[in-house]
C-alpha cells in the first residue's frame, strides 16, 4: 500500500497506530514505519497521546495533522454568505458572515470572496502559502469537473462562469465548486449521521433545493441536476410564476421569497426569506401560519422522495429552519400522512443540527477528501522527494 493508502486508513479510523497499521495490511514492520514517516515528515499526520498497550510501552496514536494545511470555502447564497477559513479537520479558525446580491454577477462577488479570504489569513497570521484548497459552494448546478455554473435562476450572469479558474489566479490550488445544498448535505451528514447510509437535506431560503447522500457519497445525478426539487410542478392551475419561468412549482408556493410576497400588505413589505423569520420568531400569527401551509406544500413533494429514496434522514436546513418547529411541523404532516408507514418508520425528520455552517463544514470536507486522496498525497510526496 502507498503512503496516501495508508493516510486514508488513519482518516477513516480503521487504524490508529502503526501496530493496527501491520496487522490490517500485512505488511512489514519496516515499511509501515517508512509510510508513516513520510507522512508525518510532510505533517500530513502527527503522533498524539497513547493508545491501548496489551503489555509494553503504549503505541503512539496516529491522527490527521489540523494545523498543517488550511481551507478556504464560501458559501453563498442568493442574499447572505458564509466565507470560513478552515483546519484539517474542517473545524473553522476564523470566518465572516455577511449580506450579499449574488445577483450582482460573478466578478463583484467573486472580488469580495477573495478580499474576505486575504482578510481571514491576516486575522488568524497565517500565510497564503499554507492553503491546499478552496471550495465554492453556489445555488445552482455546477459542473463539479470544470468548476463552472451550470445553470441557476437565482444568479443572472454565472451560467457558464469560469469560478475555479478566476479563484486559481488568486491561489495556485485546487479550487472545487458545489451546489449549495449538496455541501449541506455533506457536512450534516459527517457531523451527525455518519452511522446513516442515506441523508437527504432540503434548504429553504429564498427558494428551495436538495443536496443527497447515498452510502456516504454525495449524488449528483447524471446532468449534475439531482436535487432541484423546488422545480416541481405541483399546481398546473396556479399563475405564480417560479424563478424558472414556469407556474405553480413548488418554489414559487412555499419558498422565501414565495412566502415574503403572500405576507406583504400595503404598509408592511416583507423582504426575502429572512424578513419571514424575523416574523415568526416575533410571534407574528399570520407568519406562522404562513410557514406552516408552505411546509405542508413542501411536504406533499417530499413524500414523493421519501417513498422513492427511502432516506434514514431527512434534514430541513436554510432560513425556513430557523423557524423551527413552525416549518418543520407543516412538512412532517404531509409526509407522515402521504407515505407508506414502512417508508418512514426509522425516518428521522430534523432541523438543520449546524445552521449557517453546514454549508462551510460540507465546502471543507470536500476540499479535504481531494487534498488527501491516495493519489493526491502520493503525487505529493514524489515531488517532494525529487
Amino acid at each position: 500500500m502507498s503512503p496516501g493508502q495508508i493516510l486514508r486508513l488513519i482518516r477513516d479510523g480503521r487504524c490508529r497506530t502503526r501496530r493496527e497499521l501491520i496487522e490490517y495490511t500485512g505488511l512489514s514492520r519496516s515499511t509501515i514505519s517508512d509510510r508513516v514517516d513520510r507522512l508525518i515528515a510532510a505533517r500530513y499526520i502527527r503522533e498524539s497521546g497513547t493508545g491501548h498497550s496489551g503489555g509494553g510501552r503504549p503505541p503512539s496514536v496516529l491522527e490527521i495533522d489540523p494545523a498543517a494545511r488550511l481551507v478556504l470555502v464560501a458559501d453563498l447564497g442568493a442574499e447572505h454568505a458564509t466565507v470560513a477559513l478552515c483546519d484539517m479537520w474542517a473545524e473553522p479558525i476564523a470566518e465572516e458572515h455577511a449580506e450579499i446580491d449574488i445577483g450582482s454577477g460573478p466578478e463583484r462577488v467573486l472580488g469580495w470572496v477573495c478580499e474576505v479570504f486575504h482578510r481571514l489569513l491576516d486575522k488568524a497570521g497565517r500565510l497564503p502559502s499554507e492553503v491546499c484548497g478552496v471550495g465554492i459552494a453556489v445555488p445552482g448546478s455546477v459542473d463539479h469537473d470544470s468548476g463552472r455554473v451550470l445553470r441557476s435562476f437565482l444568479m443572472p450572469g454565472w451560467d457558464d462562469y469560469p469560478i475555479a479558474d478566476v479563484l486559481r489566479g488568486s491561489f495556485d490550488v485546487p479550487v472545487l465548486v458545489e451546489n449549495d445544498a449538496t455541501a449541506m448535505a455533506l457536512g450534516e451528514w459527517w457531523g451527525s449521521w455518519r452511522a446513516t447510509r442515506s441523508l437527504m437535506l432540503v434548504k429553504v431560503s429564498t427558494a428551495i433545493g436538495a443536496g443527497i447522500v447515498l452510502d456516504g457519497r454525495i449524488y449528483r445525478g447524471v446532468e449534475n441536476a439531482a436535487g432541484s426539487i423546488g422545480h416541481v410542478r405541483i399546481r398546473e392551475d396556479d399563475e405564480r410564476v417560479c424563478t424558472c419561468g414556469s407556474r405553480g412549482c413548488v418554489a414559487a408556493l412555499a419558498g422565501g421569497r414565495a412566502i415574503a410576497r403572500d405576507l406583504s400588505r400595503p404598509g408592511r413589505e416583507v423582504t426575502g426569506s429572512r424578513g419571514v423569520v424575523r416574523l415568526v420568531q416575533a410571534g407574528d400569527p399570520d407568519a406562522i401560519a404562513a410557514v406552516q401551509e408552505a411546509g405542508r406544500t413542501l411536504g406533499i413533494v417530499l413524500a414523493t422522495a421519501v417513498s422513492l429514496l427511502n432516506p434514514g434522514v431527512l434534514v430541513l436546513a436554510g432560513d425556513m429552519a430557523e423557524t423551527r418547529e413552525h416549518h418543520l411541523t407543516g412538512v412532517r404532516e404531509m409526509i407522515y400522512r402521504r407515505s407508506l408507514p414502512y417508508t418512514t418508520r426509522d425516518l428521522e425528520i430534523v432541523n438543520s443540527s449546524l445552521g449557517r455552517r453546514a454549508g462551510i463544514s460540507g465546502n471543507a470536507l470536500a476540499v479535504i477528501e481531494h487534498v488527501l486522496a491516495p493519489g493526491q498525497v502520493d503525487r505529493h510526496l514524489g515531488s517532494a522527494a525529487s
